[in-house]
Parts: structure tokens; sequence; C-alpha cells
């Protein structure tokens, strides 16, 4: 809990008088922002947007303030906004303790659930019927594991973390961990972290493989479709959004804010940049790279090299290299 005037002195922005004693919890995107929370809007529209919001206060550029809210004026309010997270830190490390299952207090595990040797859970976690954490699985606080789901050795699941029923995790992956969001302070060059603070759901009958990383949300969630399945070595960014039934081979990346529809199938080591959108049903060839805010649509249209196109024009430009390489 800081007040806004505090906040506006360790950022570096400037807040109304009267307004210097409003008190703000935590930081927020604006569908998730309540009285006591803090957003950040970077032009007029956005502006507009956040003073119709539940925010209990909104960081706004230099000169642009609009009546209805309280707000800090600062230069970067991007940069504001993860400098305000950080000083709010509202994401505390729980103290981690080995699993005692007499406490009842500390966890909620279902009487037919196995938690194996040197496995550690956090407070408030929650694991259904039938369900398996194997051997040096780390399981942070308050994250809920469904029923009949099996956790293989040495698998990290950060606190938050929400998995549904009959869910296979495979060695060594990585669920929740932040995001790579940062913003650029103008002045010094130097970098500061947005918020990683959002939530990771994973839904009935995934199967995540070996070594695969999953990002939690930055503000709002990460979302990984019922039925879908990862391959070892994925690695799926903050704010992606994978639907049902989907199929990824190893060693794809799919950048932060991206999402792939229900039933796409994507082969190994595609690249997918930020704010990208993979259709329902699409086929992404192996190697294919999908560029930034690209969209792919199309069901059952197969789609290859870089930038991702549709194959037969793939293989057309690859027939006129050949031919002006023999010339």
């Amino acid at each position: 809990m800081a007040t806004l005037g505090n906040i506006a002195d360790h950022v570096g922005g400037t807040v109304a008088k009267e307004a210097r004693g409003v008190e703000i919890s935590r930081v927020a995107s604006p569908a998730n922002a309540g009285s006591e929370a803090l957003i950040f809007a970077e032009d007029a529209a956005a502006v507009e947007a956040a003073m119709k919001s539940n925010a209990g206060a909104v960081i706004v550029p230099i000169g642009a303030s609009q009546p209805g809210k309280p707000v800090i004026e600062a230069k970067q309010p991007r940069l504001a906004f993860a400098l305000a997270r950080r000083m709010l830190d509202m994401r505390p490390h729980a103290e981690m303790t080995t699993m005692e299952r007499g406490d009842e207090n500390a966890f909620a595990i279902a009487d037919t659930a196995i938690v194996s040797n040197y496995a550690v859970l956090g407070e408030g976690v929650s694991i259904g019927e039938h369900s398996v954490v194997a051997a040096g699985c780390v399981v942070g606080s308050h994250v809920v594991i469904g029923a009949e789901c099996l956790i293989h050795p040495h698998v990290t699941i950060y606190p938050g973390v929400v998995i549904g029923n009959r869910v296979v995790v495979h060695a060594g992956a990585v669920l929740g961990a932040d995001g790579f969001g940062y913003v650029r302070d103008e002045r010094t060059g130097g970098y500061v972290q947005f918020p990683q603070q959002g939530a990771l759901v994973i839904e009935n009958d995934v199967e995540i493989g070996a070594n695969t990383t999953i990002d939690r949300g930055a503000l709002d969630e990460t979302r990984i479709g019922r039925g879908t399945k990862l391959d070892n070595l994925v690695h799926v960014g903050h704010n992606v959004r994978i639907g049902k039934n989907v199929v990824i081979a190893a060693q794809t990346g799919i950048s932060g804010s991206s999402s792939i529809g229900d039933g796409a199938v994507i082969a190994g080591q595609v690249g997918i940049g930020d704010h990208a959108e993979v259709g329902e049903g699409v086929i992404l060839g192996g190697r294919a790279g999908v560029l930034n805010n690209k969209k792919l649509h199309g069901a059952g249209k197969l789609f290859w090299g870089t930038p991702a196109r549709p194959v037969r024009e793939y293989l057309k430009d690859l027939a006129a290299l050949a031919r002006l390489g023999k010339k």
C-alpha cells in the first residue's frame, strides 16, 4: 500500500496536491482494475477510456490529464507504471515448506493424491484426486492442480498457476515464470521490468513436454486450451492464448500476446512474433516464421517459410531462386 503522492515521487511524476493522499495497493490492467488499483494510458484515446474504468488512479502523459480520476503525469507513463509496480511489490514470495499432509491449514491435498519425496509445496496448494506430484517438484503458493494429473520429476510451478484435470507435465518444465517484458528508460537507456503479475491457466487434458516453459500473463492471463499438446523445449510467452486441441512440436517459440486458434498444427522450430494471430486449423511448416502482428487464417491451409506464406507461394519463390542461381 502506498499513497499516490509517494508513488509520484518515486517514479518522477507529478500529482495534484489534493490527490496525494489517495491510497493504491496494486497495479492492474484497465479491465481488471478496482478502486485500489493504478493503471496507465499512453495516448488521448487510452486516457479517455482509462477515465471510464474502475481504477483508482491513472498514470498519463504530461499535459494529458482529463477530469474523472486522480492522475500522475509522467514523461514515460509505461516506465512510470513499471516503477510503481516495483515499489508496491505486490507479489511476495511465500515461504516454501516441505509438504506435511497433517497440516490442513497449509494444503488441500486429496486423500488419493500422491506427493513424492523431496517435493516442495507452498502455502495454500490444492491437489485433486488421484494426481501425482513426483520427486523434486517445486509447487508455489496457491497453485491449483486438478484431478488425475501427472507432474513428472523436477517440474517448477510458480505461485498462482491453475492446472485443470488429467494434465501431464513432463520433467523440467517451468510453468508461470515471469514473461520477457521490459520498458526502456529513455534517460538512462536501462531497462525496467514491466509488471508480470498475471495468471497462467492450463485447461483439462493438456500435455506439456520436458523442459517446456510457459510464462504467466503480464497483467491478465496466459491460457492453454483443453486438449492441447506441447512437445519438449517449447516456449510460450506472456499473454499468449492457445486454443483447444492444438499440437505444437519441439523448439517452437511463441512471443507475447499472440494467439493460436483451435486445432492448429505447429511444426518444429517455428517462430511466432508478438501480437500475431494464427487462425483455427492453420498448419505451420517446420521453421516457419510469423512476423509481429501478422494474421494467418484458413482452416487446413499450410503456411511455410519466413515470412510464413501459403506453401505454393513459398515453393514458387524457391523455384525462382533456383533459376536465378543457375543464371
